[in-house]
């Protein structure tokens, strides 16, 4: 199965470690933009260029949702908020879903604002049995 990891920035340092693991077993994987260049955003961040970057970041990652299977959330915890997934994690779930691609998550649904949407999105919870990944 091809599969597109994605989630908060704050979280690319585990992306090696579950693209291993799901390429042992045979999966091939689609990393997301930047993951090997985090702080890219932060020279656009206070420009004029901001708005150009976020659109094209927004744009690859939807072209990559298009030539994937699945998507897998790696939704920990972040700054106090448990399982956490961010507005651009939001947007490539929700950009899966009308692609009609599998969603997984690592964790449990957010109990945040976002909760009814993510339960609308019916992703399975993987935890840590990635046999569920089929």
């Amino acid at each position: 199965m091809k599969i597109f990891l994605i989630c908060s920035k704050a979280f690319y340092g585990t992306l090696t470690e579950y693209k291993q693991k799901l390429e042992t077993l045979g999966h091939k994987i689609f990393m997301p933009n930047c993951w090997d260049a985090p702080e890219t955003e932060a020279k656009y961040r206070g420009t004029e260029q901001h708005h150009i970057f976020k659109a094209k970041m927004y744009r690859q990652s939807e072209e990559t949702i298009k030539n994937v299977d699945a998507v897998l959330v790696l939704n920990f915890n972040k700054n106090g908020q448990e399982n956490y997934i961010g507005g651009a994690t939001f947007l490539e779930i929700y950009d899966a879903f009308r692609m009609n691609k599998k969603i997984f998550f690592v964790n449990p649904i957010p109990d945040n604002m976002l909760k009814d949407e993510l339960i609308g999105f019916n992703p399975t919870i993987i935890g840590n049995d990635f046999s569920k990944i089929n």
